[in-house]
Protein backbone atom coordinates (compact mmCIF):
# COMPACT_ATOMS: atom_id res chain seq x y z
CA UNK A 1 0.00 0.00 0.00
CA UNK A 2 1.41 3.36 -1.06
CA UNK A 3 1.50 6.00 1.64
CA UNK A 4 0.43 9.45 0.42
CA UNK A 5 3.10 12.12 0.79
CA UNK A 6 2.33 14.85 3.30
CA UNK A 7 2.68 18.55 2.67
CA UNK A 8 2.40 21.41 5.14
CA UNK A 9 1.65 24.84 3.66
CA UNK A 10 2.30 27.85 5.85
CA UNK A 11 -0.07 30.53 4.56
CA UNK A 12 -2.53 28.17 2.88
CA UNK A 13 -5.42 30.67 2.82
CA UNK A 14 -3.64 33.12 0.52
CA UNK A 15 -3.76 33.13 -3.27
CA UNK A 16 -0.70 30.94 -3.82
CA UNK A 17 -1.48 28.71 -0.85
CA UNK A 18 -4.95 27.88 -2.13
CA UNK A 19 -3.79 27.02 -5.65
CA UNK A 20 -0.82 25.05 -4.33
CA UNK A 21 -3.12 23.04 -2.05
CA UNK A 22 -5.34 22.20 -5.02
CA UNK A 23 -2.36 21.19 -7.13
CA UNK A 24 -0.87 18.96 -4.43
CA UNK A 25 -4.22 17.28 -3.88
CA UNK A 26 -4.31 16.35 -7.57
CA UNK A 27 -0.89 14.76 -7.07
CA UNK A 28 -2.17 12.54 -4.27
CA UNK A 29 -0.83 14.48 -1.30
CA UNK A 30 -2.34 14.72 2.15
CA UNK A 31 -2.35 18.47 2.66
CA UNK A 32 -2.13 20.44 5.90
CA UNK A 33 -2.26 24.22 6.02
CA UNK A 34 -1.73 26.86 8.65
CA UNK A 35 -3.54 30.04 9.60
CA UNK A 36 -2.90 32.20 12.65
CA UNK A 37 -6.30 31.11 13.97
CA UNK A 38 -7.75 28.18 12.05
CA UNK A 39 -11.14 28.54 13.72
CA UNK A 40 -11.78 31.98 12.22
CA UNK A 41 -9.60 31.80 9.10
CA UNK A 42 -10.99 33.24 5.88
CA UNK A 43 -11.10 30.09 3.79
CA UNK A 44 -13.49 31.11 0.99
CA UNK A 45 -10.71 31.26 -1.59
CA UNK A 46 -9.19 27.97 -0.45
CA UNK A 47 -12.55 26.19 -0.49
CA UNK A 48 -13.45 27.65 -3.91
CA UNK A 49 -10.42 26.09 -5.60
CA UNK A 50 -9.47 23.12 -3.40
CA UNK A 51 -12.86 22.01 -2.10
CA UNK A 52 -14.50 21.82 1.31
CA UNK A 53 -12.66 19.86 4.00
CA UNK A 54 -9.86 18.55 1.79
CA UNK A 55 -7.15 20.50 3.59
CA UNK A 56 -6.54 20.01 7.32
CA UNK A 57 -6.25 23.47 8.87
CA UNK A 58 -4.17 24.07 11.98
CA UNK A 59 -3.40 27.22 13.95
CA UNK A 60 0.18 28.43 13.79
CA UNK A 61 2.05 31.72 13.99
CA UNK A 62 5.27 31.66 11.93
CA UNK A 63 6.89 34.28 14.19
CA UNK A 64 6.49 32.03 17.24
CA UNK A 65 9.09 29.24 17.28
CA UNK A 66 7.12 27.07 19.66
CA UNK A 67 4.07 27.31 17.41
CA UNK A 68 6.06 26.36 14.32
CA UNK A 69 7.77 23.47 16.09
CA UNK A 70 4.44 22.15 17.37
CA UNK A 71 2.81 22.37 13.92
CA UNK A 72 5.59 20.52 12.13
CA UNK A 73 5.76 17.90 14.88
CA UNK A 74 2.03 17.31 14.60
CA UNK A 75 1.86 17.05 10.81
CA UNK A 76 5.11 15.11 10.23
CA UNK A 77 5.29 16.44 6.65
CA UNK A 78 7.54 15.27 3.85
CA UNK A 79 7.48 18.73 2.33
CA UNK A 80 6.97 22.21 3.76
CA UNK A 81 5.97 25.22 1.69
CA UNK A 82 6.42 28.60 3.36
CA UNK A 83 4.06 31.08 1.71
CA UNK A 84 3.20 32.96 4.90
CA UNK A 85 3.94 36.54 5.82
CA UNK A 86 2.86 40.09 5.10
CA UNK A 87 2.32 40.14 1.33
CA UNK A 88 1.83 43.78 0.34
CA UNK A 89 4.77 45.87 -0.85
CA UNK A 90 2.84 49.08 -0.23
CA UNK A 91 1.83 48.08 3.28
CA UNK A 92 5.42 47.17 4.14
CA UNK A 93 6.37 50.86 4.11
CA UNK A 94 3.96 51.55 6.97
CA UNK A 95 4.52 48.20 8.74
CA UNK A 96 8.23 47.39 8.27
CA UNK A 97 8.65 45.58 11.61
CA UNK A 98 5.65 43.32 11.03
CA UNK A 99 6.88 42.66 7.50
CA UNK A 100 10.38 41.67 8.58
CA UNK A 101 9.12 39.50 11.41
CA UNK A 102 6.43 37.62 9.51
CA UNK A 103 8.71 36.90 6.55
CA UNK A 104 12.30 36.60 7.77
CA UNK A 105 11.74 35.38 11.34
CA UNK A 106 9.00 33.04 10.14
CA UNK A 107 11.34 31.44 7.60
CA UNK A 108 14.10 31.11 10.18
CA UNK A 109 11.75 29.36 12.61
CA UNK A 110 10.79 26.81 9.96
CA UNK A 111 14.38 26.11 8.96
CA UNK A 112 15.54 25.73 12.54
CA UNK A 113 12.66 23.42 13.38
CA UNK A 114 13.44 21.21 10.39
CA UNK A 115 17.13 21.13 11.34
CA UNK A 116 16.33 20.02 14.88
CA UNK A 117 13.32 17.81 14.23
CA UNK A 118 13.81 16.08 10.88
CA UNK A 119 16.49 17.26 8.41
CA UNK A 120 14.99 15.01 5.72
CA UNK A 121 11.97 17.32 5.28
CA UNK A 122 12.16 19.28 2.03
CA UNK A 123 11.46 23.01 2.35
CA UNK A 124 10.27 25.55 -0.20
CA UNK A 125 10.64 29.28 0.45
CA UNK A 126 8.52 31.83 -1.40
CA UNK A 127 11.04 34.40 -2.57
CA UNK A 128 10.13 37.54 -4.50
CA UNK A 129 11.18 39.60 -7.49
CA UNK A 130 11.13 42.56 -5.08
CA UNK A 131 14.56 41.35 -3.94
CA UNK A 132 16.03 42.52 -7.26
CA UNK A 133 14.62 46.02 -7.10
CA UNK A 134 14.76 47.76 -10.48
CA UNK A 135 15.99 45.28 -13.11
CA UNK A 136 16.38 47.88 -15.86
CA UNK A 137 16.65 46.63 -19.41
CA UNK A 138 18.31 43.34 -18.43
CA UNK A 139 15.94 40.68 -17.06
CA UNK A 140 16.94 39.29 -13.68
CA UNK A 141 18.15 35.71 -13.32
CA UNK A 142 19.53 33.74 -10.37
CA UNK A 143 22.91 35.51 -10.57
CA UNK A 144 21.49 39.05 -10.54
CA UNK A 145 22.44 41.09 -7.47
CA UNK A 146 19.72 42.06 -5.00
CA UNK A 147 19.00 45.79 -4.87
CA UNK A 148 15.77 45.76 -2.86
CA UNK A 149 13.82 49.00 -2.62
CA UNK A 150 11.13 48.26 -0.04
CA UNK A 151 10.87 46.79 3.48
CA UNK A 152 9.12 43.85 1.83
CA UNK A 153 12.06 43.29 -0.52
CA UNK A 154 14.51 43.54 2.36
CA UNK A 155 12.57 40.90 4.35
CA UNK A 156 12.33 38.55 1.36
CA UNK A 157 16.07 38.94 0.71
CA UNK A 158 16.83 38.06 4.34
CA UNK A 159 14.69 34.92 4.09
CA UNK A 160 16.39 33.97 0.82
CA UNK A 161 19.86 34.13 2.36
CA UNK A 162 18.71 32.19 5.41
CA UNK A 163 17.60 29.38 3.10
CA UNK A 164 20.92 29.46 1.24
CA UNK A 165 22.82 29.35 4.54
CA UNK A 166 20.89 26.40 5.94
CA UNK A 167 21.30 24.55 2.65
CA UNK A 168 25.06 25.00 2.71
CA UNK A 169 25.76 24.79 6.45
CA UNK A 170 23.34 22.02 7.45
CA UNK A 171 22.77 20.26 4.11
CA UNK A 172 19.02 20.77 4.29
CA UNK A 173 16.98 20.30 1.12
CA UNK A 174 15.61 23.83 0.93
CA UNK A 175 14.97 25.88 -2.20
CA UNK A 176 13.73 29.38 -2.95
CA UNK A 177 11.47 30.29 -5.81
CA UNK A 178 12.04 33.93 -6.75
CA UNK A 179 8.57 34.57 -8.13
CA UNK A 180 7.64 37.57 -10.22
CA UNK A 181 4.12 39.01 -10.23
CA UNK A 182 1.35 36.47 -10.69
CA UNK A 183 -2.36 37.06 -10.84
CA UNK A 184 -5.60 35.16 -10.35
CA UNK A 185 -9.21 35.78 -9.26
CA UNK A 186 -8.06 35.17 -5.68
CA UNK A 187 -5.99 38.34 -5.54
CA UNK A 188 -7.18 40.50 -2.59
CA UNK A 189 -8.76 43.82 -3.56
CA UNK A 190 -5.87 45.78 -2.03
CA UNK A 191 -3.67 44.68 -4.94
CA UNK A 192 -3.63 47.14 -7.82
CA UNK A 193 -4.48 44.57 -10.51
CA UNK A 194 -7.64 43.47 -8.72
CA UNK A 195 -8.54 47.10 -8.06
CA UNK A 196 -8.22 47.90 -11.76
CA UNK A 197 -10.40 45.00 -12.88
CA UNK A 198 -13.04 45.55 -10.19
CA UNK A 199 -13.33 49.27 -10.98
CA UNK A 200 -13.50 48.68 -14.73
CA UNK A 201 -16.33 46.20 -14.24
CA UNK A 202 -18.22 48.70 -12.07
CA UNK A 203 -17.74 51.50 -14.62
CA UNK A 204 -18.92 49.24 -17.45
CA UNK A 205 -22.15 48.76 -15.50
CA UNK A 206 -22.73 52.50 -15.21
CA UNK A 207 -20.88 53.43 -12.03
CA UNK A 208 -19.56 57.03 -12.04
CA UNK A 209 -16.53 56.13 -9.91
CA UNK A 210 -13.02 57.00 -10.99
CA UNK A 211 -9.99 54.70 -10.97
CA UNK A 212 -7.19 56.33 -8.98
CA UNK A 213 -3.69 55.03 -9.54
CA UNK A 214 -0.06 55.91 -8.96
CA UNK A 215 2.50 55.97 -11.79
CA UNK A 216 1.38 54.12 -14.92
CA UNK A 217 4.80 53.79 -16.54
CA UNK A 218 6.03 51.12 -14.14
CA UNK A 219 6.67 47.80 -15.86
CA UNK A 220 6.02 44.35 -14.43
CA UNK A 221 6.43 40.71 -15.47
CA UNK A 222 2.94 39.25 -14.98
CA UNK A 223 2.08 35.55 -14.91
CA UNK A 224 -0.77 33.24 -13.93
CA UNK A 225 -0.64 32.11 -10.28
CA UNK A 226 -2.14 28.60 -10.71
CA UNK A 227 0.73 27.57 -12.98
CA UNK A 228 3.42 29.29 -10.91
CA UNK A 229 2.62 27.09 -7.91
CA UNK A 230 3.40 24.05 -10.05
CA UNK A 231 7.01 25.25 -10.12
CA UNK A 232 7.10 25.17 -6.31
CA UNK A 233 6.48 21.44 -6.13
CA UNK A 234 8.74 20.75 -9.10
CA UNK A 235 11.66 22.38 -7.25
CA UNK A 236 11.25 19.93 -4.39
CA UNK A 237 11.24 16.96 -6.78
CA UNK A 238 14.64 17.89 -8.20
CA UNK A 239 17.70 15.80 -7.29
CA UNK A 240 19.37 18.71 -5.51
CA UNK A 241 18.00 21.89 -3.88
CA UNK A 242 18.52 25.16 -5.69
CA UNK A 243 17.02 28.58 -6.32
CA UNK A 244 14.98 29.51 -9.39
CA UNK A 245 13.55 32.67 -10.94
CA UNK A 246 9.92 31.96 -11.85
CA UNK A 247 8.63 34.45 -14.39
CA UNK A 248 7.03 34.73 -17.80
CA UNK A 249 10.00 36.52 -19.34
CA UNK A 250 7.66 39.17 -20.79
CA UNK A 251 6.88 42.48 -19.15
CA UNK A 252 4.21 45.15 -19.67
CA UNK A 253 3.57 48.58 -18.25
CA UNK A 254 0.77 49.23 -15.80
CA UNK A 255 -0.73 51.51 -18.45
CA UNK A 256 -0.86 48.54 -20.83
CA UNK A 257 -2.57 46.48 -18.13
CA UNK A 258 -5.17 49.20 -17.54
CA UNK A 259 -5.74 49.74 -21.26
CA UNK A 260 -6.21 46.01 -21.88
CA UNK A 261 -8.75 45.67 -19.05
CA UNK A 262 -10.86 48.63 -20.19
CA UNK A 263 -10.63 47.46 -23.81
CA UNK A 264 -12.47 44.28 -22.74
CA UNK A 265 -15.50 46.57 -22.26
CA UNK A 266 -14.87 48.76 -25.27
CA UNK A 267 -13.89 51.68 -23.02
CA UNK A 268 -11.10 54.25 -23.32
CA UNK A 269 -9.26 54.02 -20.01
CA UNK A 270 -8.08 57.64 -20.23
CA UNK A 271 -11.64 58.84 -19.65
CA UNK A 272 -11.86 57.02 -16.31
CA UNK A 273 -8.42 57.12 -14.67
CA UNK A 274 -6.84 59.76 -12.41
CA UNK A 275 -3.32 59.90 -11.01
CA UNK A 276 -3.21 59.94 -7.23
CA UNK A 277 0.02 60.77 -5.39
CA UNK A 278 -1.21 58.75 -2.42
CA UNK A 279 -0.31 55.60 -4.36
CA UNK A 280 3.29 56.62 -5.03
CA UNK A 281 5.69 54.57 -2.90
CA UNK A 282 8.85 56.21 -1.47
CA UNK A 283 11.04 53.98 -3.68
CA UNK A 284 8.96 52.62 -6.55
CA UNK A 285 10.50 50.04 -8.87
CA UNK A 286 10.36 51.26 -12.48
CA UNK A 287 11.05 48.00 -14.32
CA UNK A 288 10.74 44.42 -13.08
CA UNK A 289 11.48 41.65 -15.56
CA UNK A 290 12.55 38.04 -15.01
CA UNK A 291 14.59 35.53 -16.98
CA UNK A 292 13.13 32.02 -16.45
CA UNK A 293 15.79 30.24 -18.54
CA UNK A 294 17.02 28.13 -15.62
CA UNK A 295 13.64 26.60 -14.64
CA UNK A 296 12.81 26.25 -18.35
CA UNK A 297 15.96 24.22 -18.79
CA UNK A 298 16.36 22.34 -15.51
CA UNK A 299 12.76 21.87 -14.36
CA UNK A 300 10.99 21.86 -17.73
CA UNK A 301 8.73 24.56 -16.31
CA UNK A 302 7.34 27.19 -18.67
CA UNK A 303 4.81 29.99 -18.23
CA UNK A 304 1.98 29.10 -20.58
CA UNK A 305 -0.77 31.68 -19.98
CA UNK A 306 -0.09 34.85 -21.99
CA UNK A 307 -0.67 38.44 -20.86
CA UNK A 308 -3.84 38.94 -22.99
CA UNK A 309 -5.25 35.66 -21.68
CA UNK A 310 -4.53 36.70 -18.08
CA UNK A 311 -6.54 39.88 -18.67
CA UNK A 312 -9.45 37.94 -20.18
CA UNK A 313 -9.53 35.46 -17.30
CA UNK A 314 -9.41 38.16 -14.63
CA UNK A 315 -12.22 40.14 -16.27
CA UNK A 316 -14.37 37.04 -16.73
CA UNK A 317 -13.91 36.04 -13.08
CA UNK A 318 -14.77 39.55 -11.84
CA UNK A 319 -17.87 39.68 -14.02
CA UNK A 320 -18.96 36.31 -12.70
CA UNK A 321 -18.40 37.43 -9.11
CA UNK A 322 -20.36 40.64 -9.72
CA UNK A 323 -23.31 38.73 -11.20
CA UNK A 324 -23.47 36.30 -8.27
CA UNK A 325 -23.09 38.98 -5.58
CA UNK A 326 -26.27 39.73 -3.58
CA UNK A 327 -28.10 42.90 -4.58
Amino acid sequence: MTIAPRALIFGVTGQDGAYLARFLLTKGYEVFGTSRDADVARTAGLVSVAGEGRVTLISASPVDFRSVFSSISRCTPDEIYNLAGQSSVGLSFSQPVETMGSIAVGMLNILETVRLLNPRIKVYNAGSSECFGDTGEEPADESTAFRRRSPYGVAKAAAFWQVANYREAYRLFCSSGILFNRESPLRPQRFVTRKIVRTAVAISKGSPERLRLGPLDITRDWGWAPEYVEAMRTMLQAETPDDFVIASGCSHSLEAFVAAVFQEFGLDWRAHVDRDEAFVHPTDIAISRGDPSKPNRQLDWHARVTFPEIIRRLVAAELSAAQSAPC
